[in-house]
């Protein structure tokens, strides 16, 4: 990853999902680190992987980690 924007990934809601922001906009609502990937890259991440989105002390989990992706009520 090159550059850095804030990331901040907050808690589920009832749905399961959380909210992505970066660089202060909302770009939606992840339910799996596959989301998760997938909005960074079309914020301009273009290489970023799992594994970054996994391993990256960049991004402000919020309500827990990356592991984190409960199942929809």
């Amino acid at each position: 990853m090159s550059g850095y924007l804030p990331i901040v990934i907050y808690p589920p809601d009832e749905s399961g999902g959380r909210r992505v922001r970066v660089d202060g906009e909302i770009l939606g609502m992840a339910h799996s680190l596959r989301d998760v990937t997938e909005f960074l890259r079309r914020a301009g991440m273009d290489d970023i992987t799992e594994e970054d989105v996994i391993l990256s002390g960049m991004i402000d989990w919020r309500g827990g980690g990356p592991n984190l992706w409960p199942a929809p009520w």
